[in-house]
């Protein structure tokens, strides 16, 4: 693929993205290993981490500062361009979607409008501070260009000052600014192509705002961009503004591909003006390879970008390549760990793919034991399947066994009750990668101390978690169920659950609670939801779908109630206390789903005396990422693999 003056060796782009692998507004040598990584992996084109362009902008604590990356630039084109992938460094600057809290002065937007989360109001620019910001992305492209990457992407998409000069939502300038709200990103791009030279220059455009009184349309932006593609070599095509910070990268709620027709009519808008010398690049949960592959195929767009797919598996471009791109592990669109932009300063990662983000400390899984072994791994959930995989891969000789019909656990059967296919694949991956491992499968076999006394080798608990008691007084003849009880009855004939309406209690605020509620009010039934705290499903900020989930629930029909306890589950009725007031008030509730937090599953660990590695929920009960985390180092360890292996190796 032909970008301006620069070859792409495929239509594969892994685009920017927060990492927090920085330190003191720098890019370190976590970046080199985490982009190295890709580039290795086949990746077309390596878009790098947004830099601020101005000291103006600190949006988040580990943002790098364009000023200070000449450094980190200069190594990751060392690294990364010798893999064959064309290097860019993105830049932008937030404006009025960053933050104070870490420069300590007002954030700078073309009008104050305030910003969402924080309703902080940011200083109305002037002339000098327009002219400062034009200067930083023209000195920031002049030290991107001469520490050798192949270009630079301006961001006019989320969380973009270019983008709040162009929409009349965040621009309500009455001077020049205003009248002609294209200016500010033609003087950008403007001084960006004059400072490039004949290296790339791409553009990251919002052409959806999802506020149609006052945002950029897709109509309106295919002018837009037809005049703003006359500067660039590539055009990125997102959604999203201001107003819908979660639209430009959702979960897995959110269909695949969901912007291919909006790129679509963009291109053909450009084209007309431009011919074929602008590259349009399609975005959007694009994580399949046969969509994006029809993408281009269909005239949607010329590249694609895939970045969570390749947080997934950065080997993604070489198995396309080999034609062995159905054993590319599934991106399960979850935003878990990869969406990283928050106080926690969380190091990008992925459920499925620990790796990722800790190239820099956690060692490969390739190689061969030295010594294989007889290795049994008990219980088949994702810490298991990922111990066994991984284990088989260097040579073990294993066996798994699971005391379930199926494999997978609660993730299989949450997937199976919830309709959600991402979520079901990876489960599928890693029972397809056992099986082509050589993994001997034993399902409906319980495990017992006699039989780990018995096995000639290495033996690795994965199993799993318990319901734990429950906290309300549960009358007689009340009927209470766990979320996985729930998940599980899906499973027997009929899928039948009980009738009548329920109540789920959900103290935790994660999917859980949220995901079950969703499920049972989709069969008609009258479902609420009770939380202990003021907004229902707190814990989904941390992946974007706080605001989404509430509308969900909103649409579907299911009753909130808020700041309230589960004291009581009677037959027929629930008792609730409001955690303020101390009010109790009766709710109707034929069963309840209890979706609170579980228990180790540890009776075998404990039978067995407590020596046996344990690894995911036996441990401690959490998420996807720390099973398949810690079935992957269990694994490694049985070769001698040192703890200290997994720490920094600077």
């Amino acid at each position: 693929m032909r970008l301006g003056g620069h070859e792409a060796r495929n239509r594969l782009l892994f685009g920017p993205h927060e990492t927090n692998l920085g330190w003191d507004r720098a890019l370190s040598e976590r970046h080199v290993a985490y982009y190295e990584r890709r580039a290795r992996g086949g990746a077309g084109v390596v878009v790098i981490e947004e830099a601020s362009v101005h000291d103006s902008d600190w949006p988040y604590e580990r943002c790098p500062l364009a000023a200070k990356c000449g450094p980190g630039w200069a190594a990751l084109a060392g690294a990364v361009r010798p893999q064959g992938a064309l290097l860019v460094a993105a830049l932008g600057h937030s404006g009025g979607q960053g933050s104070s809290a870490y420069s300590q002065q007002a954030l700078w937007a073309p009008s104050g409008v305030p910003e969402v989360n924080t309703r902080e109001v940011p200083k109305v620019m002037e002339p000098e501070d327009i002219a400062a910001v034009l200067t930083g992305f023209e000195a920031a492209t002049a030290l991107a260009v001469a520490s050798g990457c192949d270009g630079v992407e301006v961001n006019a998409g989320q969380h973009s000052l270019v983008r709040q000069f162009l929409s009349a939502l965040t621009n309500q300038r009455g001077d020049e600014y205003g009248t002609d709200r294209l200016r500010f990103a033609r003087e950008v791009l403007g001084a960006v192509r004059a400072a490039a030279g004949e290296a790339l220059v791409g553009l990251r455009l919002s052409c959806d705002e999802l506020a149609p009184w006052a945002g950029l349309t897709p109509e309106a932006s295919a002018a837009v961009a037809t005049e703003l593609a006359a500067y660039v070599d590539y055009l990125v095509v997102v959604r999203g503004s201001i107003f819908s910070v979660a639209a430009t990268r959702p979960d897995g709620h959110e269909p695949p591909g969901f912007n291919l027709e909006l790129a679509g009519a963009i291109r053909a808008a450009v084209r007309e003006a431009h011919g074929d010398r602008v590259a349009i690049v399609a975005q959007g949960s694009i994580v399949s390879p046969a969509q994006a592959e029809g993408a281009l195929a269909e005239g949607r767009a010329d590249l694609v970008e895939m970045t969570r797919a390749q947080i997934a598996d950065p080997d993604l471009g070489a198995m396309l390549a080999s034609g062995e791109g159905d054993r590319a592990r599934p991106c399960i669109l979850c935003n878990q760990r990869c969406r990283v932009r928050d106080n926690r300063n969380p190091l990008v990662s992925c459920v499925v793919e620990p790796r990722s983000g800790h190239e820099w400390e956690d060692p490969d899984t390739e190689g061969r034991a030295a010594h294989p072994r007889d290795v049994l791994v008990v219980g088949g959930g994702p810490a298991g399947l990922e111990a066994a995989r991984v284990a088989a891969r260097r040579g073990h000789r294993v066996t798994l066994r699971e005391r379930q019909a199926v494999l997978g656990g609660n993730v299989a059967a949450a997937a199976r009750a919830s309709g959600r296919g991402p979520l079901a694949g990876a489960v599928t991956w890693l029972a397809a990668e056992c099986a082509r491992e050589g993994v001997h499968v034993e399902t409906g076999v319980e495990v017992g101390a006699a039989d780990v006394a018995a096995w000639p080798g290495p033996v690795l608990l994965a199993t799993g978690s318990r319901a734990r008691e429950p906290e309300a007084e549960v009358a007689a003849g009340a009927d209470r169920r766990t979320v996985s009880e729930v998940l599980a009855g899906a499973e027997q004939a009929g899928g039948a659950w009980p009738e009548g309406p329920v109540v789920v209690w959900d103290p935790l605020g994660g999917p859980e609670g949220v995901s079950v509620a969703e499920t049972l009010a989709a069969t008609g039934r009258l479902v609420t939801l009770v939380s202990p705290d003021v907004v229902v499903g707190t814990q989904l900020a941390l992946s974007g779908d706080l605001a989404p989930a509430n509308v969900r629930l909103a649409q579907a029909g299911v009753q909130l109630v808020k700041r309230a306890l589960l004291r009581r589950v009677g037959p027929g009725t629930v008792t609730l206390e409001d955690r303020f007031s101390g009010e109790r008030r009766e709710v109707e509730a034929a069963w309840v789903v209890d979706a609170g937090h579980r228990l180790p599953a540890d009776d075998l660990w404990a039978a067995t005396g407590e020596r046996l590695p344990r690894v995911g929920d036996c441990v401690a009960p959490r998420t996807i990422h720390e099973a398949v985390l810690e079935g992957r180092r269990a694994a490694l360890e049985l070769d001698g693999v040192p703890a200290e292996a997994f720490t920094p190796n600077a």
